[in-house]
């Protein structure tokens, strides 16, 4: 694990949200991923959440057939977060397993999602956000994950994978429940992260308003 630092004092934005950030009109990550536009380039991450941290998961030989004859490739399966509600997972694929890594840790940097925080369990009354703040589900082929709400000082009830996902999202706390094939690392851990994506995503049903709150909005 390592902290990695795409930044460069030579880097010239290509996209409005880059110029945005290195102008200084969007100075927090909350503000880039609220301004609906696309996050295409890592710098971005780099200068508005700086010194993330990045685990590879799996590395694993990938071989193909071409016409010239047999390829082989390494695949790099990389989470990247702060430990502080941002997280962001990919894979990489390059002839070299180095090169594999980096274009691994630029892409997750792409996928960055915040997520929500907070003390979702029953048994606890903690004001720090040390956990999810509900259950969540996520799926990646055969393999399913359920992130629950736990109190403060359970831990990680957790796989290696599954857990070194959520330490750098900044859950400290949960339960867990993994169905599937989940001996296989990739998709445990997309699961994992598809789980987190899902909670960020979640919104509570709008109150249908009632009568007279219709006819005063008409």
């Amino acid at each position: 694990m390592s902290g990695n630092n795409y930044n460069d004092s030579g880097w010239e934005p290509v996209t409005r949200l880059g110029r945005m950030v290195q102008e200084g009109d969007i100075d927090t990550m909350d503000d880039a991923l609220a301004s609906g536009l696309p996050l295409k380039e890592p710098e971005i991450v780099d200068q508005l959440l700086p010194g993330l941290d990045d685990e590879v998961l799996d590395i694993n030989m990938v071989q193909r057939m071409t016409d010239s004859g047999r390829r082989v490739k390494f695949r790099c399966v990389v989470v990247v977060g702060n430990r502080d509600g941002y997280v962001g997972y990919a894979e990489g694929r390059d002839d070299q397993v180095g090169s594999a890594i980096q274009k691994a840790i630029g892409i997750a940097k792409l996928n960055m999602i915040k997520v929500p925080r907070g003390s979702g369990s029953w048994e606890d009354r903690s004001d720090r956000p040390h956990s999810l703040t509900r259950r969540t589900t996520g799926k990646a082929g055969s393999v399913e994950v359920e992130v629950i709400p736990a109190p403060e000082g359970l831990g990680l009830a957790a796989s290696d994978t599954v857990r070194h996902v959520l330490e750098l999202a900044g859950i400290e706390n949960a339960w867990t429940k993994s169905h599937g094939n989940t001996r296989t690392t990739v998709n445990l851990a997309k699961a994992t992260f598809n789980a987190l994506e899902n909670a960020s995503q979640s919104r509570h049903p709008r109150r249908r308003p009632n009568r007279e709150e219709a006819e005063v909005g008409e």
